[in-house]
């Protein structure tokens, strides 16, 4: 069923990119950045059909019995719920460059509140069901709490990860491997990211975009509190991790000292602006994440 799903994926993936190139539904890279001009008007958006992969094949296996139980329902509801705010955000991104005017994106203010109440409606049901390999359940509200925060912390910086050919594709799929034998979900969506992977690798044909990468951050953030154990989360995703706190630190210390920390954020970019070549950054987050992970698997014993 794996390779349907990715095959399927790809099928959907290069429709996509023919269909965005023939109605100029490309990307605008930043003049300030890192030398990337070279990729303006590349389609962005990519994550809508693999999104859309992972959906057709997903929900006829969970009705016919063969998706697993309750556990998976949650996941990829949190994934589709998080998957369509940040399709709000690349349609607001796609319609405001082909008309040249009208909102660009949501704003952080009104991003927010919409994965906190999707993130709340994630730990409700989650809680109950929620594995605690590592530490103990704090109590059923500061569960429910804590498990809002990841939720929403964890699409925020699978998101921040994107941004070079291949790289968030790339350590979705290294972080969500200690979980494929138990998540249905994670297995299908490593599939359609293989899928996807096959235009975004560099250089990359198609973009993932918000949809995509909030879907991904989603699925991990479910799958590690309902299989693994939420503090592990952080460790296998680590480059996520990294990733937001260099926004972070960089904000604030713009705001309160005018000055950077970094060359440009998320840190990935301030590498290429340092000398690193995309791909050299791209392969040695994979290979840090992967370290990461595998720490992850020995500290849950080598399950499952």
């Amino acid at each position: 069923m794996m390779v349907a799903c990715a095959l399927l994926s790809w099928f959907l993936v290069g429709l996509f990119i023919r269909a965005s190139r023939a109605r100029g539904w490309g990307q605008p890279v930043r003049k300030d950045g890192p030398p990337h001009l070279h990729k303006e008007g590349t389609p962005t958006a990519g994550g809508v059909p693999f999104v859309l992969a992972l959906a057709l094949v997903f929900f006829p296996l969970y009705f016919t019995g063969h998706a697993g139980g309750e556990r998976e329902l949650i996941i990829m509801l949190a994934a589709l719920a998080m998957g369509l705010i940040g399709g709000i955000d690349d349609l607001l991104k796609i319609r405001s460059r082909m008309r040249g005017k009208g909102k660009k994106e949501l704003l952080a203010r009104e991003k927010f509140p919409l994965q906190f109440l999707v993130g709340l409606a994630f730990a409700y049901f989650a809680a109950p069901l929620a594995s605690h390999e590592v530490l103990p359940s704090l109590g059923r509200v500061p569960d429910i709490l804590l498990l809002t925060l990841v939720m929403v912390g964890s699409v925020n910086a699978f998101n921040f990860t994107d941004g070079l050919d291949g790289l968030l594709a790339g350590v979705a799929i290294i972080v969500l491997l200690p979980l494929l034998a138990v998540s249905p979900v994670c297995a299908l969506l490593v599939a359609v990211l293989l899928g996807f992977l096959w235009f975004n690798a560099h250089p990359a044909r198609v973009f993932m975009g918000d949809m995509g990468s909030h879907a991904i951050g989603a699925v991990a953030a479910g799958a590690y509190v309902l299989y693994a154990d939420v503090w592990l989360l952080p460790l296998a995703a680590i480059i996520p991790v990294v990733a937001v706190l260099s926004v972070v630190i960089q904000v604030i210390s713009f705001r309160t000292r005018g000055k950077r920390v970094f060359r440009m954020s998320p840190i990935q970019h301030h590498f290429e602006l340092s000398g690193w070549p995309e791909t050299h950054v791209t392969t040695r987050f994979w290979v840090i994440t992967a370290v990461a992970t595998a720490a992850v698997w020995w500290i849950l014993g080598g399950r499952p």
